[in-house]
Order: structure tokens, then sequence, then C-alpha cells
């Protein structure tokens, strides 16, 4: 079984993110869950990306490096949305890392390095019609990735929803989060 570290989105800790986590434990897969905003959580996404900006990006990837200290190296880095920054950079840098999983955001491979790891299996998840996804060129950072990375997979399902796979949230959509889920359990198993 794996063990994974995943990571919020910009809405904080919510209780749709410990149930998806809670999910994968019930698979019997170990799972981590910090909490990069220390308790703040945020039921407009816009006041939880202003909180992410006056603390500050660094500091919210920083929360997530310490977050991976003490673990074991052939962790799957999970996260998403905002969480993808710190689930992507240890992915990409850390060694060891056993996989990555990166939902509604993928950042440039540039940002780490200059190649995705050669041993490190990836899958990116994302509406298709996601304005954040789309127009903020998540998509095409996902797509170059995804073709550069020997096992990487870009899943597109049909909708415009940012936070498709948090069921506390209203972007909540059962149905793909549930292939989602089903993805994410042959990819951890």
């Amino acid at each position: 079984m794996a063990e994974v570290l995943l990571f919020h989105n910009a809405h904080g800790l919510t209780p749709g993110v410990a149930a998806f986590a809670e999910q994968l434990a019930e698979a019997g897969h170990t799972v981590h869950v910090p909490d990069l905003f220390e308790g703040q959580v945020f039921v407009d996404l816009g006041d939880g990306l202003d909180y992410a900006e006056r603390v500050g990006y660094g500091t919210i990837a920083g929360r997530g490096l310490q977050a991976a200290e003490g673990l074991r190296g052939d962790v799957v880095y999970a996260g998403f949305s905002l969480g993808v920054l710190p689930a992507q950079m240890l992915a990409q840098t850390k060694p060891g890392a056993a996989g990555a999983l990166l939902f509604s955001a993928c950042v440039p491979v540039s940002e780490f390095g200059s190649a995705w790891p050669a041993t490190v299996p990836v899958q990116v998840h994302a509406m298709a019609g996601d304005e954040l996804f789309v127009d903020d060129g998540d998509i095409d950072a996902a797509r170059a990735l995804v073709a550069g990375a020997a096992d990487g997979e870009l899943f597109l399902y049909p909708g415009d929803r940012h936070l498709f796979a948090d069921p506390s949230l209203s972007s909540y959509d059962e149905v793909a989060a549930m292939l989602l889920m089903e993805r994410v359990l042959a990819f951890l198993n």
C-alpha cells in the first residue's frame, strides 16, 4: 500500500479534503493531510487565495516541505489546486518520490527544475472547461509534463468546475469525483 502526502486547496483543510483522504485510508493507504493554513478555512475561494497571498506562496510551499520531513522517501505527493504547488515541488525534487497526483492545477516543470524525473509516475486530473485550469495555463503545463514523463496521464473530465472532487464544496461533481477516485486508487495500487 502507498503512503500519501495530500495537500488541501485554497479553501483550507475542508471536510471534503478530509473525506477524500479517508477514502484513500479505507482502501489501505497511509495518508497524511497537513494543514497549510494553520486552521484557517474559507467558504469563498477568493478569500483563501487572498490569505495565501498575504502569508506568501513561498511560506505555503515551505509548510508543505516541513510536512514531508521525517517521511520515508517513497511517498506519493498529491494536491488540490493550491496544494499542487508543494505536491509537485516535492514529487519533482525529493529523491525517491513514488508518484504525483495533481488535481485541478499543474505548474510548469521549469519551476522546479529542467525535467520531470523519469522514475516518478504522475496523473493530472481537471475538468476540461475549468477556467482556472485552462485560462491560467495549467492545461498547457499539464500537457507538457505528461508528454515529458515516462509514465504520465492527463485526465480531463466533462464540465467547468474547479474543485469538483471536494464533496464539501458547491463545485462538487459526484460522477466525475467517483471516476477520479477510481483512477487514483488504481494509480496507488
